[in-house]
């Protein structure tokens, strides 16, 4: 099936060669999913829509308006302050003021069409039988037998700090589809690392 004729429950999916994928073991990879899981899986990588939970949806809107509301104003009164001290020519201080605009009205840009294609992710729809975005996954590395717990997300979720990684960071991808009992191979940059999935949860 070609990309751009692909069709889902949710309706079509653009062709789009949208997601890099990371080499390093960095949990920040990029690709995000939409229920139903199964039919996510096959088809979120052509996609240039983005998925997200309820609450980064939110969070998205709420800085966007920042930016608008907060941001946008100070950077023109910076540099309308900056072109009252003389010589544009010769106005670091004018210089400056542009650039940060110029880099403001980038996000602003990159915000907007991130929330024009965003789509919340259905929870009620997660299945557990199998490791899927929104699972939680409890793992123990083979290697030395440590036991840890992810929860995989979307990019914009992924904070490894809070256990949350991305599901097309080098770990999420080698979790993802399966299930209790089975083993896990991760490439790292030190090597082969072998994870046992020892439950699954939301």
């Amino acid at each position: 099936m070609k990309p751009a004729s692909g069709r889902g429950p949710q309706g079509n999916f653009p062709s789009c060669n949208y997601f890099a994928f990371r080499n390093a073991l960095d949990p920040t990879g990029a690709l995000l999913f939409f229920s139903p899981a199964h039919w996510a899986l096959k088809y979120a990588a052509m996609s240039d829509i983005i998925y997200v939970t309820r609450e980064t949806l939110e969070q998205m809107k709420a800085e966007l308006h920042r930016m608008k509301s907060v941001e946008r104003p100070a950077a023109s009164k910076a540099i309308a302050e900056a072109r009252e001290k003389g010589d544009l020519k010769e106005n670091a201080e004018y210089d400056a003021a542009k650039e940060a605009q110029g880099i403001l009205e980038a996000r602003i840009r990159k915000f907007e069409a991130e929330l024009a294609t965003a789509r919340v992710i259905d929870t009620s729809t997660i299945d557990t039988s199998k490791v899927t975005i929104l699972t939680r996954v409890t793992i123990t590395n083979l290697a030395n037998e440590k036991t840890m717990t992810y929860q995989l997300v979307s990019e914009k979720e992924a904070d490894l700090k809070a256990g949350k990684i991305s599901v097309t960071s080098p770990i999420g991808k080698g979790l993802m589809g399966k299930k209790e009992g089975e083993t896990a191979e991760v490439l790292a940059p030190n090597g082969l690392i072998r994870f046992r999935i020892d439950k699954i949860s939301v």
